[in-house]
């Protein structure tokens, strides 16, 4: 069982930058594929980003693409989401999680991903 604390998030201007870390206690961190989810107010989870478990391959949800990077660093079992040019649509809670079911495809569903932790709220607002 892989047990996540997410740190990072505030309150920050359009245009501004935050880095999200995900520190994840547990020997088996690396075995998982990991994945960023945001959700908004009155909105359900949404896909943000996810990493295999190598670190070698990444993808984004279109809204986010060329703005966000996600990135791990399994030696320190933690997942980093850098998000630049942040936009007020981008204002929810982030979670990370790792991939525990349908391990042979990359998935951005939700239900695929579990283990979540408490979240970090972003808040971008001028």
């Amino acid at each position: 069982q892989v047990q996540l604390v997410e740190s990072g998030g505030g309150l920050v201007q359009p245009g501004d930058s935050l880095r999200l870390s995900c520190a994840a206690s547990g020997r088996t961190f690396s075995s998982y594929p990991m994945g960023w989810f945001r959700q908004a107010p009155g909105k359900e989870r949404e896909f943000v980003a996810t990493i295999t478990r190598s670190g070698d391959n990444t993808y984004y949800a279109d809204s986010v693409k060329g703005r966000f990077t996600i990135s791990r660093d399994n030696a320190k079992n933690t997942v980093y989401l850098q998000m630049n040019s942040l936009k007020p649509e981008d204002t929810a809670v982030y979670y990370c999680a790792p991939q525990l079911l349908r391990l042979w495809v990359i998935s951005f569903t939700v239900s695929d991903f579990g283990s979540w932790g408490q979240g970090t709220q972003v808040t971008v607002s001028s």
